[in-house]
């Protein structure tokens, strides 16, 4: 298939769509971006054909009307039975003679790696953790929120942040910048004022994320309470990380830890460099390296690890993004 294969990759966000149509080459033969993939919230068939719009910008621009392969990493795709849904919606597009369906996590991990093998942690909105190894075995979690035991992401922080600071103003918990500084964000004199702007929603609910990037300067700034939260933060990264490691036989080998997603990509010092250190002691052969490379990137190279690629394939399609 390698030679005349070519793979549409489609990385699926909540809040954006890329795709990209590749070559066994590496070479990019069209791109288009979209709107966010929701499925729980409109339905597989309405957000299917939202996809749709984007891939037929992509296929049009390519001069195709359909690829050898379809590698899609979508958000939403949380079990095995829901990728299986979501391959079986993509099939009946006709888009390609062969779709695989992954979790959006792995285009992060995808991205970052030199070959199909390592863990990828994205920290985002929430926080989610996988990892393969090239014989396709692979490590996953639900990552539904506190109800599939996940702590923390922007979503968490901002939440953790603001529970904080309410009971450090009102005299149940220990004092913290924190019930100066995330009032002050929003130009509030109080988390009282903070709290009834948030609960009348004259303060729009989205905007909660806003009070991450607050939480990290307050740690920075030596706040306790706030240096704890960043530094649970990273003792989730790292137990997710080290449990995924352990499921695919990788602690005693050298391993790539991908961190992704908007909190990680950030670099905060505190937290990157606590989770070097956690690592550092758990699991001695991994290397931790943030991805900052585009989503969609990972999806063409898994569906490039599916067809079969000529030398030198994957570093033009890198060059291609770096660019």
């Amino acid at each position: 298939m390698g030679l005349t294969a070519r793979v549409l990759a489609i990385d699926a966000g909540n809040s954006k769509t890329d795709v990209a149509i590749v070559t066994a080459d590496g070479d990019v033969l069209a791109t288009a971006r979209g709107g966010g993939f929701r499925p729980p919230a409109v339905g597989v068939d309405t957000a299917m054909d939202g996809l749709a719009e984007t891939v037929a910008q992509a296929l049009t621009t390519a001069g195709l009307t359909s690829v050898t392969h379809v590698s899609a990493c979508l958000a939403n795709a949380d079990f095995p039975i829901e990728e299986e849904r979501l391959a079986a919606a993509l099939r009946a597009r006709a888009w390609g003679t062969t779709v695989t369906v992954r979790n959006d996590t792995f285009a992060i991990l995808r991205a970052g790696a030199t070959e199909p093998r390592g863990v990828a942690v994205v920290c985002g909105a929430g926080i989610n953790c996988v990892g393969m190894r090239p014989d396709g075995r692979t490590a996953r979690f639900p990552a539904l929120g506190r109800v599939s035991g996940d702590w923390g992401g922007g979503w968490g922080l901002a939440e953790e942040a603001l529970w904080h600071a309410s009971r450090a103003e009102d005299g149940r918990g220990a004092p913290t910048a924190l019930s100066h500084t995330l009032p002050a964000h929003f130009g509030l004199p109080s988390m009282y004022a903070l709290v009834e702007a948030l609960h009348l929603e004259h303060i729009p609910t989205f905007r909660r994320h806003e009070l991450a990037p607050v939480l990290f300067a307050t740690a920075a700034g030596g706040d306790a309470i706030a240096r704890t939260i960043v530094e649970r933060q990273a003792e989730e990264v790292v137990a997710m990380a080290v449990v995924a490691l352990t499921r695919l036989d990788l602690l005693s080998e050298e391993t790539p830890v991908l961190l992704g997603g908007g909190v990680l990509a950030a670099r905060h010092a505190q937290l990157n460099d606590h989770i070097e250190q956690l690592l550092a002691t758990r699991a001695p052969k991994a290397v931790a390296r943030v991805v900052t490379a585009s989503p969609v990137l990972g999806a063409a190279l898994l569906g490039l690890d599916h067809v079969g690629t000529r030398e030198g394939a994957q570093e033009r399609l890198r060059a291609y993004y770096d660019a």
